[in-house]
């Protein structure tokens, strides 16, 4: 009998599954392994000499390469227009990243049609599946007025799995003297448009952006609207981000670059998961967060490519599963986690960052014979083959 919708990924020389009861030690590691997914999920997974003894559509020989979950990448701006080149290049030269850089995404933005920003949204996925990643979260943010950020939610939806609405990236120029007014039409007119589009609400609670009270009106309005919250905190200073984070019982809170031992303790002792960025602190030289520190008192990490135009414009996570063991201390294991289980838990999602039993069929097949060579051979094209609910995108 043949299954409909089937792919047997046979010949795998190690299987991360991030389930501990399939496989050894926290990633679940089974070797000499074989994977069955039908109608898109995964239907069975164990060592190749148990596999099903059955028919399937697809059979796919990893001659002995490993096969990861897909990436869940959790932190996004893919809803833009133009780019910030010569922004880049003058930060290389010696001038520090602010968050006032975001003002000139949002003029490009603006001036763009729907066409436009749907079509950046699509080639920026399709440029992130060649690299492993299954599962998107897209944020507006560039819109920064009711008519624009309703339209780049629009125009987003159809192409990520996640929406998250970010009216308060930053203040725009027009309301730079009224930030209260900005505030109030985020949590008024501009959430009513935007709250069928999204399922998240973020806010950026940083030097330059949206101070703690604002952050938190912002996250309540949206949460009262039945958004779920995130949001970007403690990335250019420490700062009130993490504790609201808390407060309000956010999934994610992103960046947390700058903490103290209190914003620590409080993430550890909460379900808050603390999303790293790499790619924010390679592409403005910045210090980069302690990943170690945060791991040793128990705090769940993710990481994520944070692909933007003005501070990370990477849809790459082998580069930043890489950069967070060179740069973060991280172990290789630590890295691969963060960047598929730890997004789906920043995502609250159960169906993917993983190979267990009825999870998505999300699978990364590289051209290694282990996932520690995702950091062991940094900037290498090692993803071979990548499946998204069982079809073949790469």
């Amino acid at each position: 009998m043949t299954n409909r919708g089937s792919v047997l990924v046979d010949g795998i020389g190690e299987l991360v599954t991030n389930d501990p009861a399939l496989g050894d030690g926290p990633l679940g590691v089974v070797r000499d392994a074989a994977v069955l997914v039908v109608d898109g999920a995964v239907a069975w997974v164990g060592p190749r000499g148990l596999a099903p003894d059955a028919a399937v559509d697809e059979l796919v020989d990893a001659a002995g390469g490993a096969v990861v979950p897909g990436f869940v990448d959790s932190h996004g701006h893919l809803a833009f227009a133009g780019d910030r080149a010569e922004e880049f290049a003058a930060r290389m030269s010696g001038r520090p990243y602010s968050a006032g850089g975001i003002r000139s995404t949002v003029s490009a933005t603006r001036s763009a049609t729907d066409d436009a920003l749907a079509a950046n949204v699509v080639r920026l996925v399709a440029e992130a599946a060649a690299s492993g990643t299954t599962t998107t979260e897209c944020k507006s943010g560039y819109g920064l007025s009711v008519v624009d950020e309703e339209r780049s939610l629009r125009a987003a939806a159809p192409y990520v799995d996640e929406v998250t609405f970010l009216g308060a990236h930053v203040v725009p120029p027009e309301y730079a003297d009224r930030v209260d007014d900005y505030v109030a039409l985020v949590t008024g007119p501009m959430l009513d448009a935007c709250a069928p589009h999204a399922t998240w609400i973020d806010v950026f609670c940083d030097r330059g952006a949206f101070d703690g009270d604002q952050a938190r009106e912002v996250l309540r309005a949206g949460i009262a609207r039945g958004l779920r919250a995130r949001i970007h905190a403690n990335q250019l200073q420490q700062g009130p981000g993490v504790q609201v984070a808390v407060e309000v019982g956010a999934a994610s809170a992103d960046h947390v670059t700058h903490t103290t031992d209190d914003d620590v303790e409080a993430l550890a002792a909460s379900e808050v998961v603390a999303t790293l960025l790499p790619g924010a602190e390679f592409s403005t030289r910045a210090v980069y967060p302690d990943a170690r520190r945060l791991l040793d008192r128990g705090v769940t990490v993710a990481l994520a490519a944070d692909c933007n135009p003005g501070s990370s414009y990477t849809t790459n996570m082998p580069f930043c599963i890489a950069v967070a063991v060179r740069d973060m201390r991280m172990t290789p294991s630590e890295a691969v986690w963060s960047a598929t289980a730890g997004g789906a838990r920043a995502l609250r999602r159960t169906d993917v960052g993983h190979l267990g039993l009825g999870a998505r069929g999300d699978l990364v097949l590289l051209d290694a014979p282990s996932h520690l060579h995702l950091a062991y051979r940094p900037g290498v094209p090692l993803v071979r083959s990548v499946f998204r609910a069982g079809a073949r995108v790469r």
